[in-house]
């Protein structure tokens, strides 16, 4: 069923409130005195460029009636005229690029910034990313890379430029169409034996020239906004896979699965083009209607007052007059129907960026169900843990760790050991309950992030490196069992692929083991180390911790850890109908012998 006018209306009024939402934010900032100057500039160069565009509609009528009259002195003189027109024209138009291009930058240049510390505040990047897998569309907004860094660009650059080119339009419509009325005379045509007149006919046929050019156009360029939606959409999913496949390249390769990720390539490259397709065959039917539309316009005017020419009833210069005058207003009416591909792309990125500022604003005005304090120990009281899907972990846990002691948490695969460390990190908002946690701790993921650039900076992360002297972070590296590495610090490479699983893991640990914090959580540190490596790594770690009389609670498999801890947490599956899928076991003594 087509949607009726008021739900159109409606549509269009929900675009603009998304529009304004996402714009009125910088002019409003810290920088909005010069954004307004800079806006008010590019406005009144507007006007001054239709003034110009005045002052050359009148040129044409003197330039064509000294051409008709053989008048040389008038023809030489409106050449000079032509000159001071064509140099202030050219003033205008390169200031109002310049202007516009350097709001256009600054505006983005505040809209990248402000969503970037959005998207890092309080954790947003992380569980926006834990909604899109739960399937909560509403608010996981998709690939926020591209919507940071393609669609405020897309976004602030085609703002400017529609509201301006809008702006323009209105204006040269104001300027030109009470010049084209006055040009147009009285219009008389016979119909069944009575002579009708028509004032100003050329500012009517100019009109709905335009409406029914506007109504094809939109009719035609409708599935455009949809399609443009989802080309991005595909275009950031195929990217996103190339980069998962390079990221883990060698994982790709020892598997051999370079058939199967050729084959994910090739599905995701396939949507890309099909869309693409799409879009191609849309856009040639409008281009070839518009196409169409604005040649007709050019000869059209002389169809309808060439008989008034003929006739004697003008000069040249006046035709010529009203060819141009009819030709702006013309322009402007139709100004839709020439940027509706621009239009569609338009409101295509901002709904995506508006999906993506919904999806920000929801996290941050999401209400905190777990409630932390700082405190000289780790405690629970009803903690409750569950899956980004709602699926309850664990119900109403009560737990404690006290300084000096050492815990060991195991359970089955799955079962919410690595959820309930990130719990106790705060990061894992699908908990609730009281938490009191204690400072100076360090959480040790299962695969610790290694970015690129140089040693050392990877090693100090996420502090700087001139934290520390060079002769401790030797020190750390050697500690950690990375000989190898302790010349190497202002070598930039990528690390996270040039380190094996065992290295990186070693890294982690040289990590904390140069900051020194007084609690550790390790999640599975040691997986990838051989028994050796492990064991003295794990007694550097507990006597550090001892030293600073602080704790340790570690998840792992492999029996041998147990001997460094004195508490054992274990994850028991509970029966059907209970509360939550597991409850913790807290068994005393040595976890190692247990």
């Amino acid at each position: 069923m087509s949607p009726t006018v008021n739900e159109r209306a409606q549509t269009f009024l929900q675009v603009l409130r998304r529009v304004f939402k996402l714009a009125a934010p910088y002019f409003r900032s810290d920088e909005k005195w010069k954004a307004r100057l800079m806006f008010a500039t590019i406005v009144a160069l507007n006007l001054g460029y239709v003034y110009v565009a005045v002052l050359g509609n009148q040129w044409y009528g003197r330039f064509y009636d000294a051409l008709q009259n053989k008048d040389a002195a008038s023809f030489w003189r409106e050449v000079g005229v032509f000159g001071w027109i064509a140099f202030f024209n050219i003033a205008v138009q390169v200031l109002k690029f310049y202007v516009t291009q350097l709001l256009q930058l600054r505006w983005r240049t505040w809209m990248t910034r402000e969503y970037m510390s959005r998207w890092m505040a309080d954790r947003t990047f992380y569980h926006l990313e834990l909604a899109r897998y739960a399937g909560k569309e509403g608010q996981a907004p998709d690939n926020p890379d591209q919507r940071i860094q393609e669609d405020v660009q897309m976004f602030t650059s085609a703002t400017m430029s529609l509201s301006m080119g809008l702006l323009n339009a209105v204006v040269t419509l104001m300027s030109f169409i009470g010049l084209l009325w006055g040009l147009s005379g009285n219009f008389s045509f016979t119909f069944s034996g009575t002579t009708y007149r028509v004032v100003g006919a050329m500012v009517w046929i100019a009109l709905a020239y335009s409406i029914i050019g506007t109504a094809i156009t939109h009719f035609i360029g409708r599935p455009l906004i949809g399609i443009n939606f989802r080309h991005q959409r595909y275009e950031a999913d195929f990217r996103h896979h190339l980069m998962r496949v390079r990221e883990y390249s060698e994982a790709v390769a020892l598997d051999h699965g370079e058939k199967v990720e050729r084959a994910q390539l090739d599905t995701r490259f396939g949507n890309v083009l099909r869309n693409y397709l799409l879009l191609i065959k849309q856009q040639k039917n409008l281009v070839t209607f518009t196409s169409f539309f604005g040649q007709a316009a050019v000869i059209f005017p002389f169809l309808v007052a060439g008989q008034q020419y003929f006739g004697g009833a003008f000069q040249l210069g006046h035709l010529m007059q009203i060819g141009s005058a009819f030709g702006k207003v013309q322009e402007s009416l139709s100004w839709f129907v020439d940027n509706y591909d621009s239009l569609a792309v338009w409101r295509a990125t901002a709904d995506r960026l508006s999906s993506f500022d919904e999806g920000m604003t929801a996290h941050a005005a999401r209400p905190e169900t777990l409630e932390r304090a700082p405190a000289a120990a780790l405690s629970t009281q009803d903690l409750s843990v569950a899956l980004p899907n709602g699926t309850p972990l664990l119900s109403g846990a009560a737990l404690s760790v006290q300084p000096g002691d050492s815990v060991l948490v195991q359970g089955p695969s799955g079962s919410g050991k690595s959820t309930l460390f990130r719990a106790f990190a705060g990061i894992w908002p699908f908990s609730k309950g009281r938490l009191e946690v204690p400072e100076d701790v360090a959480f040790m993921p299962q695969r610790p992030y290694v970015p690129d650039g140089k040693l050392r900076d990877a090693l100090t992360y996420p502090n700087p490196s001139t934290d520390f002297s060079d002769d401790q972070l030797r020190q750390a590296l050697a500690d950690a069992l990375l000989p190898d590495l302790v010349a190497r610090l202002d070598d930039s490479d990528a690390w996270g692929q040039k380190l094996s699983g065992g290295e990186q893991q070693r890294l982690a640990i040289a990590r904390v083991l140069l900051k020194k914090p007084r609690w550790i959580f390790a999640d599975e540190i040691s997986s990838a180390l051989d028994a050796p490596a492990e064991r003295t790594l794990y007694q550097r770690l507990a006597g550090m911790v001892r030293e600073k009389g602080g704790a340790m609670v570690s998840i792992a498999h492999r029996a041998a850890v147990g001997e460094f801890h004195t508490q054992r947490w274990t994850l028991v599956p509970e029966a059907e109908g209970a509360p939550a899928r597991y409850r913790v076991e807290v068994v005393p003594g040595t976890a190692g012998s247990a």
